[in-house]
This record gives structure tokens, sequence and C-alpha cells, in this order.
């Protein structure tokens, strides 16, 4: 009998009031992570001490954990078949190789020998089988059901192989299923204990204050380079950015506002890092309610905002302008800051033309963590100028999710949308915004069943251009990726895909 044990989908930043935020989360790949420490210089026994904004609300990523939940966990704790490296790329891990039938339409995954769990139970084609049905089952909170609604079976002929049937072809399976952690068929409970295959086990969990990891002596990989990694959860930057002066955490995960890193890039006790960012800050509309189911509406809002000012304001130097979902460290960005570029006299033509001479009006909820109200305010008075007033619903992270995302009761909300290749969500009609372009359901679900990655890229770049011509949201600006760590401690992740931070790699100068 096995022991007891353990949101994919959009990563929404929504845990808890803030100040000013950017991600610094990302896949540890040693190429790719910060500094570059001799083997002779760190201390294997040390405690990774790492300054958080995100605590987990679960422990469960298919129960609506948030973020902290794939900070900590993703890769640390558990693992899936395949994973999403900082650089991008998809690598097996669980899945030792994989084949492809000539139709498309079955993979075979053959495992990883000698994987056990942290329970001590043998890792097997049943667990695999289990883990993917609990994303895709109906009481499950991952929208990643959607990503994997083409599974039409899994077969386990043999504790070392899965065989996963299809009903259409699907060319990003193997990434699709990064976002699906392996847990112990026999896991229950999951939102409080786990039982995952990672490099670390949870040695403790104080609600409100931290979440330990501990080294796992019978990881089936290469061993951490730590022996503990704690994460320190803080409600407000000023302490978050104390604790790194102060050395009570080694690194913090989140840089509020550039004002807060003039105190670490000149002091030699302090490295700064800026990568790659995939979080998007997006005024999102309900495109299934007037006037948001206007496309010369959503176009006339576009135009009558300057985003570059607002970036700046919250910014100042850092950040980049983004014309669409899709970043430029997905295959199929393309540039299209140009398409609907701030024009007031524009966007005011628009909304005669939409029916709309003199304005409407129309409320926009906010979580109650910056930048959302600083950039609501920025709203209101930019969409003033063209008539149009703007109220502002202030509600908290929980009501967000409960009265937006779930139940689709307002009109325009503001949201940072941290995924890597998230454009898929546009080619889902019941996704919260109710965006719905037939043209663009088909091209992507023609890009999923593509034979080649080109065909793949190409249907993607086409239905990138669409949503931008249809101001599907109001996409404001992409985020700076900036890590800051003491100068005693290296090999952390540079890039900020989908809220991950692995941290095996990390060494520690004794």
């Amino acid at each position: 009998m096995k022991g007891s044990t353990t949101q994919t989908g959009p990563i929404l930043k929504n845990n808890r009031p803030r100040a000013r935020t950017l991600t610094a989360l990302a896949l540890l790949l040693g190429t790719l992570s910060a500094g570059a420490l001799q083997a002779q210089d760190f201390d294997a026994d040390a405690t990774i001490n790492i300054g958080s904004l995100y605590e987990p609300q679960n422990l469960d990523n298919t129960a609506g954990a948030g973020q902290g939940i794939n900070e900590a966990f993703n890769s640390n704790v558990y693992e899936a078949l395949f994973r999403l490296t900082d650089a991008g790329e998809i690598h097996p891990v669980l899945a030792k190789d994989y084949t492809v039938s000539d139709d498309g339409l079955t993979y075979t995954f053959k495992l990883q020998p000698g994987v056990t769990f942290h329970s001590g139970d043998p890792m097997t084609s049943k667990d695999v089988k289990f883990s993917i049905e609990r994303v895709t089952a109906p009481e499950s909170k991952s929208s990643r059901k959607n990503s994997l609604k083409t599974i039409a079976g899994i077969e386990t002929p043999d504790d070392a192989t899965v065989v996963v049937k299809l009903a259409s072809r699907s060319i990003s399976l193997p990434y699709n299923l990064s976002y699906v952690w392996i847990v112990n068929d026999t896991a229950t409970n999951l939102t409080a204990v786990e039982d995952g295959t990672g490099p670390y086990s949870l040695a403790e969990w104080r609600r409100g204050s931290s979440l330990a990891l501990a080294r796992f002596e019978k990881y089936w990989g290469a061993k951490a380079s730590n022996a503990d990694v704690v994460f320190q959860y803080f409600t407000e930057a000023t302490a978050l950015n104390n604790a790194l002066l102060t050395g009570s955490v080694d690194i913090i995960t989140s840089v509020q506002s550039p004002d807060s890193l003039k105190q670490f890039k000149d002091n030699p006790d302090f490295t700064v890092v800026e990568g790659k960012s995939t979080t998007k800050l997006l005024l999102a509309y309900n495109d299934r309610v007037a006037p948001f189911d206007n496309v010369k509406v959503r176009k006339a809002l576009a135009r009558a905002v300057d985003d570059a000012k607002l970036l700046k304001a919250v910014w100042g130097e850092y950040g980049s302008l983004i014309g669409s979902m899709v970043p430029p460290t997905d295959p199929w960005y393309v540039d299209l800051t140009a398409t609907d570029a701030y024009d007031p006299q524009g966007a005011k033509a628009l909304l005669a033309e939409a029916g709309y001479p003199d304005g409407f009006t129309f409320t926009i909820d906010t979580p109650n963590y910056d930048p959302h109200p600083i950039a609501a305010q920025f709203l209101q008075t930019e969409l003033a100028k063209i008539g149009v007033k703007v109220n502002i619903n202030v509600i908290t992270a929980n009501e967000w999710y409960s009265k937006v995302y779930k139940a689709h009761d307002f009109q325009a909300t503001l949201q940072e949308h941290v995924n890597h290749r998230d454009i898929v969500f546009y080619g889902n009609p019941d996704f919260y915004w109710g965006y719905n372009n037939p043209k663009v359901v088909d091209l992507i679900k023609q890009a999923e069943a593509s034979a080649t990655t080109d065909e793949q890229t190409a249907k993607l770049k086409e239905a990138n251009r669409i949503i931008a011509e249809d101001a599907a949201s109001n996409w404001l600006y992409l985020y700076p990726q900036i890590v800051v760590s003491s100068k005693s401690v290296s090999g952390y992740p540079i890039n900020g895909l989908n809220s991950q931070f692995f941290v095996a790699n990390i060494k520690k100068v004794d």
C-alpha cells in the first residue's frame, strides 16, 4: 500500500494586497541562472532563505492555490513528465523518452526508472494516469483542462509505460503536460500535505509566515546544492526589502518598484539581475456585454490610453510596451505595438462611429493591491478625456476570483497574467473575458492540430494579429523581470516564466 501525501491554467497575481509588483519567478537552469560560485566555495548544507510576497492559499495546484504554490513547489517538491526550462524550451523529466504515432493521436511515454515519492512509494504509470485525470476532472479549478481536453483515454500497459490516446492532434501535449504534477495515486487532502517526487520534501508550513523545504536525500536525480530552502512571506514591500538588507533573506523574488532598486544596485553586497518576463498587465473587458461586445468601442479605449506614460509612472526605465497577449519569449510573437497606438482624437471618432458620441459609463473591478488601483486611477483619468466615465470598484483577491473569474459578473477588470504561451485562452469563449471570434477559435484549434511547429507558429501568429486588431483586451505593458540577491548566493533563475522558481541549484558561500 502506498502512503499518503500533496494552478495550472492562467497564473494570476491575485494572492494578497501588496505594493508595486513584478514577477521574479522562473525555472532554474544552470546556464541561465545568476552567478557562478566554484564548487569548493559553497556550503552543501546551507539553508537558502527566500523572501516572497506570494504565499500559497493551499498546497494543491488544482484547487485555486494561487501563484505561490507554483513558486514554492513546481519542480522543487513536485515534478511533471516534462519541464519548461528558463529558456522556454520543453525538456523531459519523469518521462525518460516518448514516441508519437504517425497520425499524431497516440503518445507513448516511458518513465524514469527508480523514482520514488517522498513517502517511499515507487512512482508508476498509475500515478501518472491519476495525476492527469486530476487536472481534467470536473471539480478541478485548472483551466489547463481545456488544453488537455483532446485526451480520449489513458492506458497503463505496465508500471513503466503510459499511453495517452487523443481524439485529435495536440502538438502542445508535452508542453501542456509540463503543468501536470505527478502525485501519488493514493494521495488525499492535497491542500494540506504533499507526496511528490522532487528534490525537496515539505518540512513545515507556518501559514502567514513561512514554508520550509528539506532536501530529499533519496531523490532519483542530482541532489540539491543546498540542504534546506525557506520561503519567508511578507505582506508589503518595505519589510521585504529590509529583510534582504539586514540578511534575514538571501533572495527576494519580487522587486516592487524602480525606487527600491536604488538601495541594491549601487551596493557591492548585492546582485541585481534582469531577465525576461511573461507577465502582462491588462485591462480585460467582458466582451459578452455591451458596450464591450462592440469592437470599435474596445479599439477606441485602447487608443485613448497612453500606455507608455503608465509604464513610466509605475516602472520608470524598466518594462516594455506590448501590443498583444504574446510576449517576445513566445515563438509566435509579432510586434503589434502600433496597432491601436495612442491616438485620443482617433478614439473619439471611433466612439462616435460605435454610437457613443457622448461616451458612456462603466465600472472597473480591480484587485486591491498595486499596481492595480494605481493603474485604474490612471485609466479613469485617460478615458475621461474622451468622455468615458470610469467607476472603480476595489475588491479582494478572493472576490476577484469568485466574481470575475468564476461568475463573469463584471464589465471590465484589471489583472496580471503570468503565463507563457497563453494566447490559447483567447480561443476559449468560456474564459472569463468572453472573447469569441470564430476565426481565432478555429486558428488556435488548427494550430494545436498542426503536424509541425512551423505550421503551429504560423497559425498562432495569424491569430495573434486578429486578436490585436479586435482589441480583445487592452494590454497595458509587460513587466520587467528583476531578481535581487545577496552576493553570497548564486544559481537562481533569472527569467520569469509561469511563476516558477527552481531552487535546487542555488548555492551559498560558506
